[in-house]
């Protein structure tokens, strides 16, 4: 049975944010094509006629990620202007965010793995960052503009590597707590 373009762009779209998801919980190789497609709801068969190799996937799915996790920081930067850093940092540092990497962070969730990929993953996630670091630097103010680079640089990179320790010690509730609320009211 033949499917439209639209049928065959939404099963396209399913695959991607089925992957998107599976993969910050699982890593990469936590999850194979066939699972996926039948998580898409589509046979293992039909995945080539999609992507050319699962690496084109994980490239589409770090691409799908960071763009949903910029468009979540835009929103809620412009929600609070007031101090829209903060409000930031309230949304990233929370246990609901530790404890569902699907739905998080793919930085925090696959950067140690998309280190090990090849150009396309590592270029999707780089492109990604630039954005999230052109939009935090964004947020301060009084600083040159090399100086907000560096302090949106230092943000996210703390911000991450607060997320990786809280679900490290996620076993001890207040010390993982700590860590967040620590990170979460720094203004360094």
């Amino acid at each position: 049975m033949k499917v439209t373009r639209e049928e065959a762009q939404r099963n396209r779209e399913r695959i991607v944010e089925a992957a998107a998801r599976r993969f910050r919980e699982r890593g990469f190789e936590g999850i194979g094509v066939a699972e996926l497609m039948k998580e898409a709801g589509l046979t293992h068969g039909g995945f080539y006629g999609h992507f050319d190799s699962k690496e084109q996937l994980m490239a589409e799915a770090v691409a799908r990620a960071m763009e949903r996790s910029k468009d979540l920081w835009s929103r809620r930067a412009a929600a609070a202007p007031g101090d829209p850093l903060a409000a930031l940092a309230r949304l990233y540092l929370t246990p609901r965010h530790r404890d569902d990497p699907g739905s998080g962070c793919v930085v925090a969730a696959l950067a140690s793995d998309v280190a090990r990929q090849g150009p396309a993953v590592r270029g999707a996630l780089v492109e990604g960052l630039q954005r999230s670091f052109a939009l935090l630097a964004g947020l301060f103010e009084g600083l040159t503009p090399a100086a907000r680079r560096r302090k949106a640089i230092a943000t996210y990179a703390s911000w991450v590597g607060a997320l990786l320790l809280a679900r490290a010690a996620a076993d001890d509730e207040a010390l993982s707590r700590e860590i967040l609320d620590a990170v979460a009211r720094d203004k360094s």
